[in-house]
């Protein structure tokens, strides 16, 4: 999906390829497929397994890739045997990569025990010049989201799935509360959810007036 000069691909279960200003930046790279480009900034929201993946980071890093982490993350991280360079952010933090700024939020769960709010991981909000992207990692509908009201021309990517993050129903709420110009569901077809919670997704997102597709 082709937005200006930004592209955004979904790669699978939360992963996602953003391709912008001559760089490629994943998210939560998970189960790729064996050719994919070379990453200049990799995120990772939390150290499970379908989001901190080392084969699938390995796949992709080269020397001197970005790779920007909780804490909790390190000592994985620290085992790739490609030389990179490891940035560790805590929550609120705002660190600038190669004229890209990359800020650190909140997600967790309020009535699961999947992703503790203790743990302070994290969803990301990549500010480009014309255009912000929220990736809001494993999450329910938070109270934090609601900072992001007002936030000018942002791309919303949220979980659908279910069971361990939001389902359809709840992303939809967030979408309006966060009233983003897209909204683009993630996280399901693979540990949870399927292609008709997207779907469901994108019903009610277009019932409270919010554009929203799937990529």
């Amino acid at each position: 999906m082709k937005l200006a000069n930004i592209e955004i691909n979904l790669t699978g279960n939360s992963g996602v390829l953003i391709e912008a200003e001559g760089k490629k930046i994943y998210i939560d790279p998970y189960q790729l497929k064996e050719t994919q480009k070379k990453a200049d900034i990799v995120l990772i929201t939390h150290p499970h397994y379908d989001h901190c993946s080392i084969a699938d980071i390995e796949a992709i890093v080269k020397k001197g890739s970005v790779v920007v982490i909780p804490p909790d993350c390190q000592s994985k991280i620290a085992r790739i045997k490609q030389k990179v360079d490891m940035q560790i952010v805590e929550l609120g933090d705002e660190i600038t990569i190669q004229n890209i700024k990359i800020q650190a939020v909140p997600a967790y769960n309020l009535n699961k025990n999947f992703h503790p709010k203790s743990e302070r991981w994290h969803g990301y909000i990549i500010k480009f010049e014309n255009i912000q992207i929220y990736h809001a990692g494993d999450t329910d509908l938070i109270p934090e989201m609601s900072k992001l009201v007002g936030f000018h021309n942002l791309i919303a990517l949220l979980p659908v799935g279910g069971n361990y993050t939001m389902n359809a129903e709840e992303a939809a709420k967030a979408a309006s509360i966060i009233k983003p110009k897209l909204a683009i569901p993630m996280h399901y077809g693979v540990a949870a959810g399927s292609a008709e919670d997207a779907s469901k997704f994108i019903e009610l997102c277009k019932k409270e007036g919010i554009e929203a597709k799937i990529t």
